[in-house]
């Protein structure tokens, strides 16, 4: 039997049964030593997202036990490799893959066909300690503590490769973030503005719109009807850039805010998985759709370098790693701006 590549021990955050939050337990697991080219790391915090919420429901195809969380950083407790040493402090790509295929070999992880995000189809970082490959880790920014720096890895990176490799945002140009007030559409905010862009974004909540122009937001408009305003503040130009992860209930809606030539980037779904599209709109204004999921490991290196020069992600609210349920709980009630973490 193959080993797997990702192995949670010690305590564990472990999904169990498919009924929501109380469906994740504490759990003790064997402690191993790393193999060659393996790295064990101490894990100081791990952040949550709503594919956590998506796995404890039993909303994806995933059968338990399972331990949650794709997001992760800490301290490297024993090292299999030349590259990390005892006491180095790291955050890891959230993504398992073979790394031997020749995807992998051409840094196209996303399509190699063991590709798996952390927490969903291999175990993750709700734990004490975590061993993975040498090569999926990176060294923390200096500038973040453990919190922001759990906060990155998926939310962020799924942002970083939708606009900067798919939708291929320039400085100058305006991009609408549709569901603002999530964490990827927290991440989008804060990466076009980090990019130079001017960046507009639609949220459900009356509440959160002063939040979301704090964390850099030009314009905030709500989730229904947003078009005739995205075209009223850009003078009917429209949105260069569309980034989407609703789905249903605001897609044609983004279509509709979209520039003529303008590219709508889509990594999710929420609000059902089968969209209406009015096909008129896409080829008479020449729109670009286009799909993304997560990233490769090089797009996560150069997120970790952006970090290096700036970009912060937002921590919504932090819970002791033994809540991990109430975390969970809360994560599920969408109050938040910015990302739910568990501190170890």
């Amino acid at each position: 039997m193959q080993t797997p590549l990702i192995m949670s021990e010690g305590r564990c955050a472990v999904w169990e049964e498919p009924i929501g939050p109380s469906g994740v337990r504490i759990r003790e697991r064997a402690v191993s030593d790393p193999l060659p080219g393996q790295v064990t790391v101490r894990v100081r915090a791990a952040g949550l997202n709503h594919l956590d919420l998506w796995v404890v429901t039993g909303a994806q195809r995933v059968e338990p036990p399972r331990v949650i969380s794709a997001d992760g950083a800490g301290v490297v407790e024993a090292s299999g490799c030349d590259e990390w040493a005892v006491g180095d402090e790291v955050l890891f790509y959230p993504v398992s893959a073979c790394w031997r295929c020749e995807h992998c070999r051409g840094g196209q992880q996303v399509r190699c066909s063991r590709f798996a995000v952390l927490g969903e189809h291999s175990d993750g970082a709700a734990c004490e300690l975590v061993r993975l490959p040498g090569h999926a880790l990176r060294r923390k920014p200096a500038g973040l503590g453990w919190e922001e720096a759990a906060a990155m890895p998926l939310a962020y990176l799924t942002a970083w490769r939708m606009i900067v490799t798919r939708a291929r945002l320039k400085a100058g140009e305006t991009m609408l973030v549709t569901g603002g007030s999530g964490a990827v559409g927290t991440a989008a905010v804060l990466i076009g503005k980090h990019l130079g862009a001017r960046v507009l974004a639609t949220t459900r909540s009356k509440e959160k719109e002063p939040q979301l122009r704090a964390v850099g937001a030009d314009g905030v408009f709500s989730s229904s009807g947003f078009s005739r305003s995205v075209l009223d503040v850009t003078d009917g130009h429209g949105a260069d850039v569309v980034f989407e992860h609703v789905g249903a209930a605001t897609f044609d809606e983004s279509l509709r805010s979209a520039a003529f030539g303008g590219r709508v980037v889509t990594c999710g779904a929420t609000s059902g998985l089968v969209t209406p599209v009015n096909l008129p709109r896409v080829f008479v204004r020449q729109l670009e759709i286009l799909g993304s999921t997560a990233g490769n490991a090089e797009e996560f290196t150069d997120l970790v370098r952006a970090a290096d020069d700036g970009l912060r992600p937002v921590v919504a609210r932090t819970y002791p790693f033994a809540e991990v349920s109430d975390a969970l709980a809360f994560l599920d009630k969408s109050d938040q701006v910015g990302k739910v973490v568990l501190t170890m």
